[in-house]
Parts: C-alpha cells; sequence; structure tokens
C-alpha cells in the first residue's frame, strides 16, 4: 500500500504536458530564480548574504527576519535549480509563485506596477511563468517525464 501511494503520489507530482516549449523558459527563469537566491543565501551576485537579508526583511516588518531570509532564498535559490533540471517542477513552482506574492504583497505593491519605482511588475512576471510550470509541469526534456514515462510502465 505505501509503495502504491508513493507511486500515485510521484505519478501526479511529475504529470507534464509533453513538448520541448518549456525548456527555454525553465533554464531561463530557474536561472533568474536561482541567482536571485544565491544572492540572498550567499551574498553571491551582489547580494547581502543570509544575514544581510535578515536584516532588511526585519527592517521592513518581515520577523523572524532570519527565518524568513532562508526560506525565501531557499526557495528561490533550490527552486530555480529543480526547475533548470526539470525535476519536482509543479511542488517547485508552487513554492516559487508563493514566494512572488509575498514579495508583491509586502514590497512592491505600494510602489505601483513598474520596476523603475521598485514596482511589482518584475515578481508578477515570475509569479505568471510559475503558475504556468504549475498548471503544465516540465516538458518533454525533463527528469519529471522520465519519471512520468518509467512510472506508466
Amino acid at each position: 500500500m505505501n509503495a502504491l501511494f508513493n507511486k500515485e503520489l510521484l505519478n501526479k507530482v511529475t504529470t507534464t504536458a509533453a513538448g520541448i516549449d518549456t525548456l527555454p523558459v525553465r533554464l531561463a527563469v530557474g536561472g533568474i530564480f536561482a541567482a536571485h537566491g544565491a544572492q540572498k543565501l550567499f551574498g553571491w551576485f551582489g547580494g547581502y548574504g543570509l544575514e544581510g537579508t535578515a536584516g532588511w526583511m526585519a527592517s521592513i516588518g518581515l520577523e523572524p527576519g532570519l527565518l524568513l531570509a532562508a526560506l525565501a532564498g531557499g526557495a528561490e535559490f533550490f527552486g530555480g535549480l529543480l526547475l533548470i533540471v526539470g525535476l519536482l517542477v509543479r511542488p517547485a513552482a508552487l513554492m516559487l509563485a508563493i514566494t512572488m506574492v509575498v514579495a508583491i504583497v509586502t514590497v512592491h505593491f505600494e510602489h505601483g506596477l513598474f520596476m523603475s519605482n521598485n514596482g511589482y511588475e518584475y515578481a508578477l512576471a515570475l509569479l505568471v511563468v510559475s503558475i504556468g510550470f504549475i498548471a503544465r509541469g516540465a516538458g518533454s526534456l525533463s527528469i519529471d517525464r522520465a519519471w512520468q514515462r518509467n512510472l506508466s510502465n
């Protein structure tokens, strides 16, 4: 029963529509998310690292800053890597979508739409792409698709 449940759950999570159209989007958006997460977690690419990000989050009222910085950075970094390789894309995209909703509501919305004013347009674009991955899955060139084929046999 446990093995059957795990197989059914894995099948639901990895189900994806055929097609290579998601590959360039997964690679680009996954790279963007992973880079943003690396800024938050490790201070790479000009970021502030975990402590700096935690301090900033606390300064705008997001407490506990360290936990929320780790969650946001981890979601972006690891979620982005999962998108790139096409592994567990639906749950990764859900995690990333939630992260973008939080970013829009807590940081960007008050500044309006446009990025030039620290608005939410960029986070909204990433949210919409994440929702697309939740709906469609990873596509043909992905680990999810390979698992789906193996589970069907």
